[in-house]
């Protein structure tokens, strides 16, 4: 099932989407159909291979997906990762943003 049929069914249902946990069998083989924002926090160079905080933007259907990990966390963190359902488009790139920024 596509991430975006599975979203719509839920909020058919009345369910809040917005923060909700995609299903593994839903997830797992779903590319989006473009990717509309990324940008990583990477100040220690090109060839680390830790992680580093980054937020990025992708569509699904008419969903976008904005999730990420505050910069807050710091470089080489796996804390503070967050997620968004939306179908707006502007309001995710917001989200997505605001969690690079500093605090």
């Amino acid at each position: 099932m596509k991430i975006s049929t599975w979203l719509s069914k839920n909020i058919a249902k009345g369910i809040d989407v917005s923060k909700i946990e995609l299903p593994s069998d839903v997830s797992y083989d779903n590319d989006p159909d473009e990717t509309v924002f990324f940008e990583e926090y990477k100040p220690c160079g090109y060839f680390c291979a830790e992680n580093h905080p980054f937020s990025t933007v992708e569509r699904f259907g008419s969903w976008y997906y904005s999730r990420g990990q505050d910069k807050k966390a710091g470089i080489h963190s796996s804390e503070m990762k967050w997620h968004i359902f939306t179908k707006d488009k502007e309001l995710a790139i917001k989200t997505a943003k605001a969690h690079l920024q500093n605090s």
